[in-house]
């Protein structure tokens, strides 16, 4: 809650505006296909009139949200559907961010039930896995991730797209993300564990992002073992949002 509706509205124009100028943009294959994509997460009330604004952008972005109900419809007052968010335009939903988990007491079976509400209405489940305690053992790291991420896996259909958003508890909110070599390691090791323990999910229907304080300058380090990366307060400025964007290009295709 860092952006209300006003601040938000101005950073989508900010946004729009820097990719427009961006002389490398919109970023595109050889096919002239976009080579990326791009995400942003405003909160509820703003989730229309984001999509607006960057619907006159020349880069083509996803708007996603930052939760959902964990039921499909019913006596919920104040929660928000699964086919609400996909009737308004969402393309994804941010699910278990270590706040929400903390706050909100949220547990690994409330963020299974509301990915599976996502896959049932078309929406990519973004699940935040991470572990609380800064530690250089990869399998302890692997291990506490293991059991965020299994949960999810059962619950959904295997062909269904997921993306994991990796950000080690620890590093939230401070200047440094994780050690290049961290990253890497645990992201690489939990990549193969899903895929080993669920062997008819296919590599291309699950992603690996890193979030946790990334910032410009990280991709390039990490590239060979995740799939983007996850920005939070690092992101704020759309200058940087867009040049972050460009170094991802960069890394993976130039």
């Amino acid at each position: 809650m860092y952006f209300d509706y006003a601040r938000t509205q101005t950073y989508a124009r900010g946004l729009l505006q820097c990719a427009n100028m961006h002389p490398n943009f919109p970023i595109a294959d050889h096919q002239g296909t976009q080579a990326l994509d791009i995400f942003v997460l405003p909160e509820f009330a703003s989730l229309q009139s984001v999509q607006e604004t960057l619907s006159r952008s020349t880069t083509h972005w996803w708007i996603g949200a930052q939760n959902v109900c964990e039921y499909e419809r019913g006596a919920y007052t104040g929660e928000v559907a699964a086919s609400t968010l996909a009737q308004v335009g969402c393309r994804l939903v941010e699910l278990g961010h270590a706040e929400r988990r903390h706050l909100f007491n949220e547990t690994d079976e409330i963020v299974a039930r509301k990915a599976f509400q996502c896959v049932r209405y078309g929406l990519i489940p973004l699940v935040c896995v991470g572990e609380r305690t800064c530690t250089s053992d990869t399998l302890l790291a692997v291990d506490e991730c293991w059991h965020q991420v299994a949960p999810v896996l059962v619950n959904v259909p295997h062909d269904a797209p997921i993306c994991l958003a990796y950000e080690p508890v620890w590093a939230i909110g401070k200047e440094e993300p994780a050690t290049p070599e961290h990253i890497r390691a645990v992201t690489q090791a939990l990549r193969s564990r899903c895929l080993a323990e669920f062997p008819e999910r296919h590599d291309v229907s699950l992603r690996i992002i890193y979030g946790g304080s990334a910032k410009l300058g990280l991709y390039s380090k990490i590239s060979d073992a995740v799939d983007g990366l996850f920005l939070g307060r690092y992101g704020h400025d759309p200058a940087t949002f867009i040049d972050t964007v460009w170094e991802v290009y960069k890394a993976d295709n130039i």
